[in-house]
């Protein structure tokens, strides 16, 4: 079974010429295959240098702890070698990458990860037909990845990435973010259809409860001053939208 294990992780984030500031504090979680866990947490609490550390980010210096996936060390992999064994970031603010088609990245990045490149013919259906399970505009597939398009398209195209690379875990950096209600229903059918093979696993930051209406968790952490400071099940979300996260923080300090 997939599992992704952090144990005690501390992470340090680069702050220009005035050094290093630790932002992560000792983090413990683990993601299961068959597993939907929401990170729920206030803005600064350190829930995006949580992926971004797991993913690689050059910026976040891990200074003690682990991360493994399926018992192999992942903070020893180079980036491409993380996405290669199973692991995924939708990112909240996705790049624009100008004069690179989506269909041309996506192909890249599947050959990537499978190891060899997929016959263009069954590639292209295969990328129809997800594009069209999240209400995609076939001619999507010939823009320049990310440019001039709308945070609801810039979501879409994250869960296409998913649906086409199926990885092992993913981790959906607050996918909810910029989305009106029609395109949060989409983006949840996605997340629901990629969760429901029950042979990965979901991490899912987000500040809301909104997209917890339509992915159900099986748990549910709250993250505040860089660490996991309560756990449960979809009912904490619940308590978060009535109460807030008040009580946590001061939780998160001590």
């Amino acid at each position: 079974m997939t599992t992704l294990e952090i144990r005690d992780l501390h992470v340090n984030v680069a702050e220009g010429s005035d050094g290093t500031k630790e932002i992560l504090r000792g983090v413990d979680l683990t993601v299961k295959a068959g597993e939907i866990h929401a990170l729920m947490g206030p803005n600064g609490s350190g829930k995006s240098t949580l992926a971004y550390a797991i993913a690689g980010h050059p910026k976040y210096e891990v200074t003690r702890g682990s991360v493994t996936l399926d018992g192999e060390d992942v903070l020893g992999m180079s980036v491409d070698e993380r996405a290669r064994a199973g692991l995924f970031l939708a990112m909240q603010y996705p790049v624009e990458v100008p004069g690179v088609s989506v269909s041309n990245f996506l192909r890249s990045a599947v050959t990537a990860v499978r190891g060899e490149a997929p016959k263009l013919r069954e590639f292209s259906k295969e990328m129809r037909q997800a594009m069209q399970a999240l209400s995609i505009d076939p001619a999507f597939a010939q823009r320049s990845l990310n440019e001039g398009f709308s945070g609801g398209e810039k979501k879409r195209h994250e869960i296409l990435q998913l649906e086409l690379l199926k990885p092992k875990v993913a981790i959906l950096d607050e996918t909810d973010s910029g989305l009106d209600v029609d395109a949060l229903k989409v983006v949840s059918e996605g997340v629901n259809r990629f969760g429901g093979s029950g042979d990965t696993g979901i991490l899912l930051i987000t500040h809301y409860t909104r997209i917890l209406r339509y992915v159900k968790p099986h748990f549910v952490h709250v993250f505040a001053g860089g660490r996991v400071v309560a756990e449960g099940g979809p009912e904490l979300a619940d308590e978060l939208e009535d109460q807030g996260y008040e009580k946590y923080l001061k939780a998160g300090v001590a």
